[in-house]
């Protein structure tokens, strides 16, 4: 059947045909996702089986932004559409970008759409799909929920209080933390603690709202399970009943899900002072001023974004899609928790991204292991918070002036390096 879709906005004239002729002339899509062969063979046969005549060629970051500079120093090129991260494209000045407003699509989450502008008042970039961590949990633990407590709008206080309810019941710390050896812990304090209680993660490392968020941790560690120092991958965990709630990324708790899926609930992050930090791995469409064909260029960017397309990109990257889509009943039990734990956080009106860091260069783990020194001296050490902060806070602010790194969000931009103030 072949579905016509109507795009609203300045070009709602233009008809999308999904399951037919949608591009007509070829279009060179140069990504840095999908690369795997197994997902680019399903990018080029499923994803784009509808979009005729496109040539999709992911690579690694850098072949991928050298030939993207060529063309542009050149003043023209092959290349129609760019595929990459939120990091790829801020990274760029954005005169070399088309302005997509006139397309009329965007995310369902405003906060992308947002993002997508790169500091400008235009769409530079479309959000094209997402991943991202977030929380789950037994549904045993269900009626030890606080007293009013919204599960898909918790509080990092309500957290607490639940997860103290469940162990004092049980009689055992029931919260799982992936602080083992090969825990994504950095990326929780980074992208999620950091966020909700100092609406940054580098100017605001040390700031008093920082040691709030420690003290606030600090107590949350009090009902944590003490072999989570060991604890990775918190499938495992919820699985076995050591942890029965859990934060990790969906990758890592996708086993659980599978296996049992009733068993289990998928939730978004908590929300601080700030707002509900989370970090999502943004990737997005945009097209070079150098395109050759924008017309068609302009065709692929919004047949990437109906619904159909989202879905079908999912099938092929486990990434999830930025518009509002219905999930079929024949993807993973895993897939479906998580795609609508991940909608409700991203769509959250508190939502406030804390993005991957970018700029570091091959200081990404000095920058990681800064967090990891000071989760464990703060928490296991219990080593007195201003002084660890005070003392970490050098070492962080060496590695932002060796890289000349600029802040990313919720930091503030800067000029240059970002400081540690």
């Amino acid at each position: 059947m072949t579905l016509r879709v109507k795009i609203a906005g300045a070009m709602s004239g233009l008809a999308v045909l999904v399951g037919a002729t949608v591009v007509q002339a070829d279009v060179l899509f140069w990504s840095t996702q999908a690369k795997p062969v197994e997902e680019a063979q399903a990018m080029r046969e499923k994803v784009l089986a509808g979009a005729e005549g496109v040539d999709y060629q992911p690579n690694d970051p850098g072949p991928w932004l050298t030939r993207l500079n060529a063309e542009l120093q050149a003043g023209s090129g092959a290349i129609g559409v760019l595929g990459a991260l939120h990091g790829d494209f801020s990274a760029m000045d954005p005169d070399n970008l088309v302005d997509l407003d006139e397309l009329g699509v965007n995310a369902a989450s405003n906060t992308f759409n947002s993002l997508a502008q790169l500091g400008t008042d235009k769409s530079q970039y479309i959000p094209w799909m997402q991943a991202s961590y977030i929380m789950a949990a037994n549904k045993e633990a269900l009626p030890y929920l606080p007293d009013g407590a919204d599960i898909d709008a918790l509080t990092y206080d309500q957290l607490i209080a639940w997860a103290a309810n469940v162990h004092e019941s049980t009689g055992s710390p029931k919260f799982g933390f992936p602080a083992g050896p090969k825990g994504l812990k950095h990326r929780f304090f980074q992208g999620y603690l950091y966020p909700s209680y100092t609406n940054g993660v580098v100017r605001t490392f040390a700031s008093p709202e920082a040691v709030t968020a420690w003290e606030k941790f600090a107590e949350l560690w009090e009902h944590t399970n003490p072999a989570s120092t060991n604890f990775s991958f918190l499938q495992e965990q919820l699985l076995s009943g050591d942890a029965w709630i859990v934060f990790d990324h969906t990758s890592r708790l996708a086993q659980a899900f599978n296996e049992r899926p009733d068993d289990f609930v998928a939730f978004p992050a908590p929300a601080g002072p700030a707002g509900r930090g989370f970090m999502p791995v943004i990737a997005g469409v945009a097209i070079p001023k150098t395109a050759p064909d924008m017309e068609a260029a302009k065709n692929l960017v919004q047949y990437m974004m109906t619904p159909e397309t989202q879905i079908a990109t999912l099938r092929a990257t486990n990434f999830f899609p930025v518009v509002d889509v219905e999930l079929p009943d024949d993807l993973p039990p895993s897939v479906q928790a998580a795609g609508a734990a991940v909608a409700k956080m991203s769509g959250a009106p508190d939502a406030n991204p804390g993005l991957l860091p970018a700029g570091l260069g091959d200081k990404g783990g000095d920058f990681n292991r800064v967090f990891v020194d000071t989760f464990e001296r703060i928490i296991l050490a219990r080593q007195p918070i201003e002084a660890v902060l005070e003392d970490q806070k050098k070492r962080l602010a060496a590695i932002m002036e060796e890289t000349g790194a600029p802040c990313w969000a919720p930091d503030a931009p800067s000029e240059g390096a970002c400081p540690v103030e």
